[in-house]
């Protein structure tokens, strides 16, 4: 099992940035891929950005290129997303999410663990 806690969600204006956190723990995650998905009310969950632990390789959403930063913290088995520029329309519940066989970057039902999520709200 893993267990998936993210962090640093909130109210921001347009423009501003969030650094938002997802601290993994049990079981190791150093063969998975960590995914950074978000809902908005009425809309289906989307991906926003994820990365292969081993490795590091990134995808981002074109809603977030150019955006954001998803990275990773080997020691501190902690993935970030850092969101600049951020937009009303990027208000959403944040989801991290873990996948052991990851055959899609966006494909929600290959990850296998899933995080409480974190309230992110931007007002224009």
């Amino acid at each position: 099992q893993v267990q998936l806690v993210e962090s640093g969600g909130g109210l921001v204006q347009a423009g501003g940035s969030l650094r938002l956190s997802c601290a993994a723990s049990g079981r190791t995650v150093s063969n998975y891929v960590m995914g950074w998905f978000r809902q908005a009310p009425g809309k289906e969950r989307e991906i926003a950005a994820a990365i292969n632990w081993n490795g590091g390789a990134t995808y981002y959403a074109d809603s977030m290129k150019g955006r954001c930063t998803i990275s990773r913290d080997i020691a501190k088995n902690t993935v970030y997303l850092q969101m600049n520029g951020l937009k009303p329309e990027d208000t959403a519940v944040y989801y991290c999410a873990a996948g052991a066989s990851v055959t899609r970057w966006g494909r929600s039902p290959d990850y296998d663990y899933w995080g409480q999520g974190t309230q992110v709200t931007v007002s224009s």
